[in-house]
């Protein structure tokens, strides 16, 4: 196969396939194999500011890229209104390996932060690798799953880290709260009871000692006695 690397003058075939076959790409993948894939796929170059891949889309999610030059931002909207930035990924990271694969939609939008150089593999190329040179493309398939192993792992890791951390913040919110309910309530002067409400309120206990006087045991007061002469 001819080579198509003419079109980046200061990247050659093997520059890519040292790339492509780096830890953050596809490892596992020999020297030699990586050389084979890297002629299957089509360089190109993007300008800055270019959207390489979107999150969900659906439509063209039929390939891969290998970043030769150059950096990529990777974020997410992951149900809020502001993009988050997930990384940031440079030279020997791929792109979009996943929907190559099964077709699925794409799980993040990645937009170049510098003019890239890039080699890009399709779908339809990989289906030739298969049919052409099949012990290649097994050596390769078993790279990528590799790949996509490793990439699982790493994301089950923070995700458990997160959990870990939301615990602890649930843990917090719980004390704060405890602490809210247990703090005494500060008495307002309006709040304190009256005198005659204080004396109705007296526990019984208190009240115990006192014997209320008998009506027929009080004398009479000087004005019911003139009342009752005036009769």
């Amino acid at each position: 196969m001819h080579s198509t690397f003419h079109s980046l003058s200061a990247i050659s075939e093997k520059d890519a396939a040292r790339l492509l076959s780096t830890e953050t790409a596809l490892g596992q993948l020999g020297l030699e194999d990586a050389l084979r894939i890297v002629r299957y796929m089509k360089p190109k170059r993007i300008k800055v500011g270019s959207i390489l891949v979107k999150e969900g889309e659906k439509v063209h999610n039929d390939f891969m890229m290998l970043i030769l030059s150059g950096d990529v931002r990777v974020e997410s909207q992951s149900g809020s209104p502001d993009e988050i930035v997930i990384t940031v990924l440079g030279a020997g990271s791929l792109i979009g390996e996943m929907g190559m694969i099964n077709n699925s939609p794409r799980s993040a939008t990645c937009i170049a932060t510098t003019d890239l150089a890039v080699a890009i593999l399709k779908r339809s190329t990989l289906k030739k690798i298969l049919a052409e040179e099949s012990d290649l493309a097994a050596r390769f398939m078993l790279a990528i799953s590799s790949h996509l192993a490793l990439r699982l792992r790493d994301t089950t890791i923070k995700l458990k880290k997160f959990i870990q951390l939301s615990g602890m913040l649930q843990d917090e919110v719980y004390m704060l709260m405890d602490a809210q309910t247990a703090a005494p309530k500060k008495i307002r002067r309006s709040d304190m009871p009256t005198e005659p409400m204080a004396l109705r309120t007296l526990p019984t206990a208190l009240m115990s000692g006192f014997t209320p006087l008998s009506p027929a045991k009080t004398k009479a007061s000087p004005v019911k006695s003139k009342l009752g002469n005036l009769q």
